[in-house]
């Protein structure tokens, strides 16, 4: 653990999150400086535990999400470690979970019951397809939400299944925006003195990802019929992936950065063309468009030649980069985008680095992840006051756990 001062240092949470929707946004706080107590499940901890074992059996997944957090692993079959749990409650600001939606209410740690333990606790309840509804009751993980949401129905080919995107997008996405509805109930808090149970669904936060995908489909009374179109966006044009000699680029050439555009290609005369100078029928002959552009890309020795001279005249443009040049390209590594931890157990290893930077505090304070229940000791002796003694009893019953990683 870090002692440096950070923005939220002070702040304390206690995180019942698993997985990786829940642990980002208690990963947010505890980057940020707060006092964030993971407390695990026992025997074995977070599920992730098992996961990512790249580096002498250590789950990088865990570490990724668990910088600066203090491990305390509780039997939660025992009443007793039950009991532990909330005696925590009255200790924190804030509570963040992601069970399926009842399960917390039937370990008696409700809002409602939360709220006797502090009046004023700030509970955040994390889950695929929210808190209350038809759906709210069935289990699920980021691509049920996404399912559900319509995006993936808008990922692919139109003439093939839907795919999805191997990244955590929901999942992450949904950790950030629930950090956004707590540090708004702090806010409240401090204004009124009032706690705040907080709603947040994977799904909700992916419906907000349909920038015109809904109120096209409303407002055309169903005349539009909003789908994926493969590697190009749907409503403007030339925007997508093109294909190049030795690789893809992304390139945003619509609307006003069209003539952009074309001063790249040194085509003045698409400017006043009847069909390829106006916006709606651009979009109309997409095929063409991508035909004209990927026929001039093919005109250079690699994708990144094209892309230099579209930047020369301030085309929105990219090279389709793999994860591993992401890793080693200086623009990543320069603002800490890529970043390596020196992890005690698996040793140094690059990971996405924290994505908020503020003008008075370090990037890197050169936070650790802990070991399974590595700080039962610290959290229950100088939190809940507990003695050596009580702790040690606690340990050989089996309601406290440690484990080597």
């Amino acid at each position: 653990m870090s002692s440096q001062p950070n923005i939220l240092t002070g702040l304390k949470v206690l995180d019942l999150t698993r997985a990786l929707a829940g642990p980002s946004c208690t990963r947010m706080f505890a980057e940020m400086g707060a006092d964030v107590i993971k407390v695990e499940a026992g025997p074995g901890g977070d599920m992730v535990r098992g996961m990512s074992k790249i580096g002498n059996e250590r789950s990088l997944y865990l570490v990724q999400q668990s910088l600066n957090k203090k491990s305390v692993c509780v039997d939660f079959h025992n009443p007793e470690g039950l009991a532990l749990v909330k005696e925590l409650v009255a200790h924190v600001d804030v509570v963040v979970e992601n069970y399926k939606p009842g399960v917390m209410a039937n370990m008696g740690m409700s809002y409602e019951e939360l709220k006797k333990i502090k009046s004023d606790i700030i509970m955040c309840s994390i889950s695929a397809l929210g808190q209350t509804g038809p759906l709210s009751s069935k289990p699920g993980y980021d691509y049920i939400a996404q399912a559900y949401s319509g995006v993936t129905s808008m990922i692919g080919d139109p003439n093939e299944a839907p795919y999805i995107p191997c990244v955590g997008l929901g999942d992450i996405s949904t950790g950030v925006t629930a950090s956004v509805g707590v540090l708004a109930a702090l806010r409240y808090r401090d204004q009124t003195g009032k706690g705040q149970h907080v709603d947040i669904g994977l799904l909700d936060v992916y419906y907000q990802y349909h920038e015109v995908n809904v109120h096209q489909a409303s407002a055309s009374k169903g005349a539009i019929k909003p789908t994926r179109t493969g590697r190009h966006v749907s409503y403007v044009a030339p925007a997508g992936v093109f294909q190049g000699n030795d690789g893809c680029a992304m390139i945003m050439g619509f609307l006003h950065h069209w003539k952009d555009l074309c001063a790249s290609m040194e085509r003045p005369d698409l400017l006043d063309h009847e069909i390829y100078g106006n916006d709606a029928k651009r979009l109309e002959h997409r095929d063409e468009v991508i035909e004209i552009i990927e026929t001039w890309l093919k005109g250079f020795p690699s994708v990144h030649d094209a892309v230099a001279k579209m930047e020369e005249h301030g085309v929105p443009c990219a090279p389709i980069l793999t994860v591993e040049e992401t890793i080693n390209h200086p623009h990543f590594r320069e603002r800490g985008t890529v970043r390596t931890v020196d992890d005690p157990i698996a040793g140094k290893f690059d990971m996405p680095g924290h994505p908020i930077r503020f003008s008075d505090f370090p990037d890197d304070p050169g936070y650790v992840a802990p070991t399974l229940g590595q700080h039962n000791q610290e959290v229950l002796s100088e939190v809940l006051g507990k003695s050596k003694e009580e702790i040690d009893a606690l340990a050989s019953k089996g309601i406290l756990i440690e484990g080597p990683n």
